[in-house]
């Protein structure tokens, strides 16, 4: 299974519990639902999704992020409903900050289909490199919620219909070395409003999460994909389980690219605990909303260690009457 106890060792590097696809299925869905509940952060092994696949995909990352300006120019766009673009910063709302990246935000149906004729066409053979690798991403990642589910005693396909239904987003990131980290971060602490975030990450450290009031650095593993649940999931689960908000720090002297594959509910899906677990003695902490309205309401990122999260019934209220 590997080392399933995160650790801390005093260089302030985390390790994550390190959970192996291919074990006992009964392990594993303990293994997925201990991480959620303790850290929210696990990385995966043996977990479908080639080597070749994670090969080709960070070459095509080097290769579309090294083309000319005007190559990269007509797919570039600051609107943030478009499902499809290159852009620089960060999808959040920041205040007007600006954050020290760029990114090739993709949607992806399932199966693709004619979407990926919605993708730049440069590099030569970039559609299909996406295509291959999203398939495989996608289908470890439901296969982490079935597992998850059995861990936490509901019915295994719970997530596949609107909770996990959308077409699947792709983000290619690339964080160029910066002049001044200490002013500069690629990207702003948040909670991902997605459901499950996958990211296959680089091998230049940048990654950080918050823990006892504290910036973690992540050390991830060859080969390995990087886990987290995003705010529906806490929402689902009436808290049981835990999205840490995190982000992704510069440096002066090496560029960083890695790849997030994101499943995320349909629009209309209604994000609300689930009646599993409620009780008298757990009622809902969270107010019933759709996806929709619950990705407007947490899409504000902020400067410093401060949670990005809202879980107080009545301010997601005022929030609501306020702009209906």
């Amino acid at each position: 299974m590997g080392d399933l106890n995160s650790s801390i060792r005093p260089d302030g590097v985390v390790s994550l519990p390190v959970i192996d696809l291919s074990l006992d299925r009964d392990e594993v869905s303990r293994a997925i639902l201990d991480a959620g509940k303790n850290i929210g952060f696990f990385q995966v092994i043996n977990h479908g999704v080639t080597e070749q696949a994670m090969r080709d995909m960070e070459a095509a990352c080097r290769e579309f992020f090294a083309l000319p300006a005007e190559d990269k120019a007509a797919f570039y766009s600051e609107d943030n409903k478009k499902t499809n673009r290159y852009f620089s910063g960060s999808t959040y709302q920041t205040g007007g900050n600006k954050y020290w990246m760029d990114c090739l935000r993709l949607g992806c149906s399932i199966p693709v289909g004619d979407s990926k004729n919605n993708w730049p066409d440069k590099p030569q053979n970039l559609r299909e490199v996406i295509e291959t690798f999203t398939v495989l991403t996608r289908d470890m990642g439901m296969e982490l919620l079935r597992l998850l589910c059995q861990g936490m005693g509901l019915r295994t396909d719970y997530f596949d219909g609107n909770l996990g239904g959308a077409d699947v987003i792709v983000t290619l990131n690339h964080y160029p070395a910066c002049p001044d980290p200490s002013t500069m971060i690629g990207l702003p602490p948040h909670c991902d409003r997605n459901l499950l975030s996958l990211l296959l990450p680089s091998t230049v450290p940048g990654l950080q999460f918050s823990h006892n009031g504290q910036w973690i650095d992540v050390e991830p593993l060859p080969n390995a994909f990087i886990v987290n649940f995003g705010l529906p999931l806490e929402v689902v689960t009436n808290g049981m389980l835990k999205s840490i908000e995190h982000r992704v720090v510069t440096n002066t002297t090496m560029a960083r690219t890695s790849v997030g594959t994101f499943i995320t509910p349909t629009k209309d899906c209604l994000i609300t605990p689930v009646e599993e677990f409620l009780d008298e003695e757990n009622p809902p902490r969270y107010h019933a909303v759709t996806y929709s309205d619950f990705n407007r309401i947490h899409s504000i990122a902020k400067h410093g260690l401060s949670s990005v999260k809202t879980t107080d019934l009545k301010k997601i209220e005022e929030s609501l009457s306020t702009e209906t």
